[in-house]
Protein backbone atom coordinates (compact mmCIF):
# COMPACT_ATOMS: atom_id res chain seq x y z
CA UNK A 1 0.00 0.00 0.00
CA UNK A 2 2.71 2.27 0.65
CA UNK A 3 6.32 2.69 -1.20
CA UNK A 4 9.43 3.91 0.58
CA UNK A 5 10.51 6.54 -1.78
CA UNK A 6 14.38 8.83 -1.61
CA UNK A 7 13.17 12.26 0.04
CA UNK A 8 13.86 14.99 -2.21
CA UNK A 9 14.79 18.60 -1.45
CA UNK A 10 11.17 19.66 -2.34
CA UNK A 11 9.62 17.51 0.58
CA UNK A 12 11.36 19.53 3.34
CA UNK A 13 8.56 21.30 4.51
CA UNK A 14 6.56 17.77 4.47
CA UNK A 15 9.09 16.38 6.29
CA UNK A 16 9.62 18.77 8.93
CA UNK A 17 6.06 19.01 9.18
CA UNK A 18 6.21 15.55 10.63
CA UNK A 19 9.51 15.82 12.76
CA UNK A 20 7.86 18.44 14.28
CA UNK A 21 5.06 16.60 15.03
CA UNK A 22 7.07 14.21 17.06
CA UNK A 23 9.67 15.87 17.93
CA UNK A 24 8.90 15.52 21.87
CA UNK A 25 10.12 11.69 21.09
CA UNK A 26 13.42 13.06 19.88
CA UNK A 27 15.88 14.18 22.32
CA UNK A 28 17.49 17.47 20.81
CA UNK A 29 15.04 18.95 18.96
CA UNK A 30 13.26 21.01 21.97
CA UNK A 31 14.27 24.06 20.51
CA UNK A 32 13.79 26.10 17.31
CA UNK A 33 17.46 26.25 16.51
CA UNK A 34 17.69 22.46 16.77
CA UNK A 35 14.88 22.29 14.81
CA UNK A 36 17.07 24.41 11.75
CA UNK A 37 19.93 22.80 12.13
CA UNK A 38 18.02 18.98 12.13
CA UNK A 39 16.53 20.82 8.54
CA UNK A 40 19.59 21.51 7.50
CA UNK A 41 21.09 17.98 8.75
CA UNK A 42 17.85 16.28 6.50
CA UNK A 43 18.85 18.47 3.97
CA UNK A 44 22.24 16.79 3.51
CA UNK A 45 21.10 13.58 3.61
CA UNK A 46 18.49 14.20 0.79
CA UNK A 47 21.08 15.63 -1.23
CA UNK A 48 23.44 12.31 0.00
CA UNK A 49 20.38 10.25 -1.21
CA UNK A 50 20.64 8.65 2.39
CA UNK A 51 17.17 10.10 3.52
CA UNK A 52 13.94 8.23 2.84
CA UNK A 53 10.34 8.66 3.19
CA UNK A 54 6.73 7.45 2.70
CA UNK A 55 3.82 9.27 1.76
CA UNK A 56 0.26 9.33 1.64
CA UNK A 57 -0.98 11.43 -1.21
CA UNK A 58 1.33 14.99 -0.88
CA UNK A 59 2.11 14.32 2.90
CA UNK A 60 4.49 13.07 4.34
CA UNK A 61 3.84 9.95 6.70
CA UNK A 62 7.02 8.47 8.17
CA UNK A 63 10.80 9.24 7.73
CA UNK A 64 14.27 7.17 8.24
CA UNK A 65 18.72 8.81 8.03
CA UNK A 66 20.47 6.28 7.78
CA UNK A 67 24.44 7.04 7.53
CA UNK A 68 26.88 4.54 4.98
CA UNK A 69 30.25 6.57 6.52
CA UNK A 70 28.73 5.28 10.29
CA UNK A 71 26.99 2.12 9.09
CA UNK A 72 23.76 3.22 11.31
CA UNK A 73 20.09 4.47 11.30
CA UNK A 74 20.18 8.09 12.57
CA UNK A 75 16.70 8.41 13.03
CA UNK A 76 13.35 7.13 12.47
CA UNK A 77 9.71 8.26 12.74
CA UNK A 78 6.20 7.49 11.96
CA UNK A 79 3.19 9.81 11.99
CA UNK A 80 1.32 9.20 14.93
CA UNK A 81 -1.85 8.71 12.81
CA UNK A 82 -0.37 6.47 11.00
CA UNK A 83 1.37 3.50 13.34
CA UNK A 84 0.83 0.49 13.30
CA UNK A 85 0.75 -0.29 9.46
CA UNK A 86 3.77 -1.58 8.95
CA UNK A 87 5.67 1.90 7.78
CA UNK A 88 8.42 1.97 10.33
CA UNK A 89 9.20 -1.82 8.98
CA UNK A 90 9.44 -0.87 5.29
CA UNK A 91 11.50 1.89 6.11
CA UNK A 92 13.84 -0.68 8.00
CA UNK A 93 13.37 -3.13 5.46
CA UNK A 94 14.60 -0.56 2.92
CA UNK A 95 17.54 1.24 4.51
CA UNK A 96 18.80 -2.16 5.63
CA UNK A 97 19.38 -3.08 2.23
CA UNK A 98 21.67 0.23 1.43
CA UNK A 99 23.73 -0.38 4.37
CA UNK A 100 26.61 -2.84 4.68
CA UNK A 101 25.44 -5.99 6.04
CA UNK A 102 28.85 -7.84 6.36
CA UNK A 103 29.54 -4.91 9.12
CA UNK A 104 27.76 -4.67 12.19
CA UNK A 105 24.89 -1.52 11.88
CA UNK A 106 23.64 0.56 14.95
CA UNK A 107 20.82 2.48 16.23
CA UNK A 108 20.31 4.38 19.01
CA UNK A 109 16.78 4.32 20.68
CA UNK A 110 14.99 4.68 24.08
CA UNK A 111 15.89 2.81 27.27
CA UNK A 112 13.83 -0.67 27.53
CA UNK A 113 11.92 1.17 30.95
CA UNK A 114 11.38 4.78 28.85
CA UNK A 115 7.32 4.51 27.88
CA UNK A 116 8.86 5.46 24.52
CA UNK A 117 10.86 2.35 24.39
CA UNK A 118 8.29 -0.53 23.54
CA UNK A 119 7.78 0.64 19.31
CA UNK A 120 11.14 1.03 18.44
CA UNK A 121 12.69 -1.99 20.56
CA UNK A 122 9.78 -4.25 18.92
CA UNK A 123 10.73 -3.44 15.67
CA UNK A 124 14.86 -2.92 15.85
CA UNK A 125 14.36 -6.69 17.71
CA UNK A 126 12.42 -8.05 14.81
CA UNK A 127 14.92 -7.08 12.31
CA UNK A 128 17.13 -8.91 14.52
CA UNK A 129 18.89 -6.37 16.58
CA UNK A 130 20.02 -7.15 19.98
CA UNK A 131 20.42 -4.14 23.00
CA UNK A 132 23.90 -3.52 22.95
CA UNK A 133 25.74 -1.26 25.82
CA UNK A 134 23.96 2.10 27.56
CA UNK A 135 24.12 5.40 25.84
CA UNK A 136 23.53 9.03 26.43
CA UNK A 137 22.94 11.71 23.30
CA UNK A 138 21.48 15.09 23.76
CA UNK A 139 21.32 14.28 27.65
CA UNK A 140 18.97 11.75 27.43
CA UNK A 141 19.61 8.10 28.42
CA UNK A 142 19.42 5.93 25.42
CA UNK A 143 19.78 2.20 24.49
CA UNK A 144 22.47 1.26 21.75
CA UNK A 145 21.50 -1.88 19.52
CA UNK A 146 23.71 -3.64 17.02
CA UNK A 147 22.43 -5.93 14.00
CA UNK A 148 25.72 -7.93 13.99
CA UNK A 149 26.58 -9.86 10.01
CA UNK A 150 24.42 -13.26 9.20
Amino acid sequence: MYTVIEGVEQDIDSWMELVQSVRWTFPGLETEAALKEHRNTVLEFMNQKRAICVKAGNKIIGVLLFSIKYNMICCLAVSNEYRKQGIGSKLLAYALEKLDRTQPITVSTFREEDEKAAAPWALYKKYGFIPDELIEEFGYPNQKFVLYPN
